[in-house]
């Protein structure tokens, strides 16, 4: 398993624990440079967020992985948490459809979560 996608299946499972909802992977390596992998999740309240945050951020830092980048601060409705081959957005549910990042990267392959870990 690649480095970018072992840091791709940590952050979904570190996602699925904290029961964030309707998580896909974007693989995008073939249409962007400036990732392999867009996780993409939303959680039900601001609480729920931040627990998904810090939860990924935990489980790649005992894998030895570390965020170039955070954006977005607590309480925020969209964080995004840059590993460089692999971007974590974690929005509240009506930021996440407001944005729809799915249809803007339709260009890449939108696989769910569960189908992407399920391939290890």
């Amino acid at each position: 398993m690649t480095q970018e996608r072992e840091m791709a299946v940590l952050a979904c499972k570190a996602l699925d624990e904290k029961k964030g909802k309707d998580i896909k992977v974007i693989d995008i390596h073939k249409v962007s440079v400036i990732a392999d992998y867009f996780i993409i999740a939303s959680g039900s309240n601001s609480n729920q967020v931040d627990a998904m945050v810090d939860n990924v951020q935990e489980q790649l830092g005992r894998a030895g992985f570390e965020p170039k980048q955070i954006e977005g601060t607590r309480n925020s409705s969209w964080i995004l948490m840059d590993y460089g081959d692999v971007i974590v957005h974690v929005f509240d549910e009506e930021n996440r459809l407001f944005y729809d990042l799915e249809r803007i990267w339709r260009d890449g392959q939108i696989l769910e979560m569960k189908e992407f870990v399920g391939q290890e």
